[in-house]
């Protein structure tokens, strides 16, 4: 199959499984230990019925919205995603210049490959986020906050769910490690997929060299093969509030915190200066056993008001979980799984196509919903709640 052929995320999916070796498939797919919320993810949209207007003039419909002054063909986003070139040849870019393509934000992540001058480069005009990672060394926290914002980054997404690396059994099993080593039978399952091998390792190789965290606050450029990450998290464990307040103090543009789970740290995200939190479990890769993000959904829009903006993610996978986040109050979705999946499948064409399949899929949504405009969403539109989303 052809990515052009995928006419849903779980097609892209399946032609990704196809075509990754189990080392890279196995750091994509799974989540923490038993993958309990990895699953509630997915179970806790399902669990969510529509109901639908009839009668309704949907012949003008939009999904378009406005954050920040800037206007957005829909409300989904590109999640960061560490280590996304081992999916594709140069993925930050091709996912940056697919988000750019259909006008949605791109979140950059601290644990990529390219350097975040070069993504912004390369994807100029894109909306570009950078998340970020912070050790508790300050100094080398605001040179990397720094390279951001003189890189013309628009937002800073702090991501605080993750003390340390989550419990992922299958990475240790497949000797995903840092310093990387690539064993026999790594080499022989590289191999075994030469596409990837030809168009992503090898190119990368002959390219780049050995891929490097170009994005670190510390140990910056090191190859994987050679870096010890131990500094870069180092006493990562130790930061609390007082961290963040810095960070607002010296970042000059927009502001959110992500992996929020519970209304009480989403009120002081607020009142430390954010300008908005993620909702996010980590994609159910951190804490094994943590809520579905769209069930806290509610009680944390809540908290904040309407005035602070609210994301989502964890579980996209249909124009219609995009629908259902916005229904019970975030003001976009982020997708992170979904666009590497396209973009293992077909690269930068493949990324966008897993954004127009979700964009295409709201759109329909909307018609059959019978509500033209996504700004008129609402749970008015939603019925059998998982109880855990009706929460105060």
């Amino acid at each position: 199959m052809n990515y052009r052929n995928a006419y849903n995320i779980d097609d892209l999916r399946t032609l990704a499984r196809q075509r990754l070796p189990q080392i890279a498939w196995d750091y994509l797919e799974p989540g923490a230990e038993d993958n309990v919320s990895l699953r509630e993810n997915r179970a806790a949209f399902e669990r969510i019925k529509l109901v639908p207007r009839t009668l309704v003039d949907v012949s003008k419909r939009t999904q378009k919205i406005t954050i920040f002054g800037k206007t957005y063909d829909a409300p989904i986003g590109v999640a960061p995603t560490g280590a996304a070139g081992i999916y594709s040849f140069a993925a930050d870019i091709a996912l940056a210049r697919a988000a750019r393509a259909a006008n949605v934000p791109f979140v950059l992540s601290t644990a990529s490959f390219e350097p975040m001058e070069k993504v912004a480069r390369e994807a100029a005009g894109a909306t570009l986020w950078f998340q970020l990672y912070m050790s508790k060394n300050r100094e080398a926290a605001a040179r990397l906050v720094n390279r951001a914002r003189d890189a013309g980054y628009d937002a800073l997404i702090v991501t605080t769910d993750v003390p340390l690396i989550g419990n992922r059994e299958p990475n240790l099993r497949n000797g995903w490690r840092i310093p990387f080593r690539l064993g026999a039978r790594n080499m022989l399952d590289g191999v075994l997929h030469p596409r990837w091998l030809v168009g992503t390792f090898l190119r990368t190789l002959l390219d780049s060299g050995v891929p490097r965290f170009q994005n670190t606050d510390v140990n910056v450029g090191g190859r994987i093969v050679t870096t010890d990450l131990g500094q870069f998290r180092q006493q990562r464990d130790s930061l609390d509030w007082s961290d963040f307040q810095w960070l607002r103090e010296i970042w000059p543009h927009r502001f959110f915190i992500k992996g929020v789970l519970h209304a009480d740290d989403a009120r002081l995200a607020v009142q430390y200066g954010a300008d908005g939190v993620f909702v996010s479990n980590h994609g159910g890769r951190q804490l094994d056993g943590a809520q579905a993000t769209i069930d806290v959904l509610p009680e944390i829009r809540a908290a904040v008001g309407k005035d602070k903006l609210v994301m989502l993610d964890g579980g996209i996978r249909r124009g219609s979980d995009v629908v259902k986040a916005l229904a019970l109050g975030a003001d976009m979705a982020f997708a992170g799984r979904a666009p590497l999946y396209g973009v293992a499948a077909g690269g930068e064409a493949g990324a966008l196509h897993a954004i127009q399949l979700l964009k295409s899929e709201v759109d329909r949504m909307l018609a059959l919903l019978g509500c033209p405009d996504v700004k008129a969403l609402g749970p008015q539109f939603l019925a059998r709640m998982a109880p855990s989303a009706h929460a105060q």
